[in-house]
């Protein structure tokens, strides 16, 4: 199943999870005052497909600071997941792993080659 799309139920458990995460990080309930002074925000949760590995991507309103608020939230982590459990509806809470969301700036490295000189002047021929 390796490098299908997602089924339904992961998409729904997922924005479930993130959802819930995004709530006991914005409440300060992991209690950690660092969390609260990088800012972090859970862009996107996938799940396994046996629903047991929840990876969520985050990143910190603070430019520059994702390496930091990635380690403050894999630190708590076993943490996060016990607040976690109640939240969810789920038979069984999944083990939560952090990871730095890149797509934002796979996005901004397109479009600043898009925006190039060179690659305007080809976009702009008119066949």
């Amino acid at each position: 199943m390796a490098g299908s799309a997602p089924s339904q139920r992961m998409l729904r458990a997922g924005e479930l999870i993130r959802h819930a995460l995004a709530q006991v990080i914005q409440r300060g309930d992991v209690g950690d005052p660092e969390i609260d002074r990088l800012a972090p925000t859970i862009t996107e949760v996938q799940l396994s497909p046996d629903l047991k590995i929840a990876t969520c991507f985050m990143r910190s309103l603070i430019v520059g600071k994702e390496k930091q608020a990635l380690d403050v939230l894999n630190k708590h982590r076993k943490f996060i997941r016990g607040l976690l459990a109640p939240k969810l509806e789920m038979r069984f809470t999944p083990e939560i792993r952090f990871r730095i969301d890149t797509s934002l700036d796979y996005a901004n490295k397109i479009d600043d080659i898009l925006h190039k000189p060179e690659v305007q002047r080809d976009l702009d021929k008119k066949d």
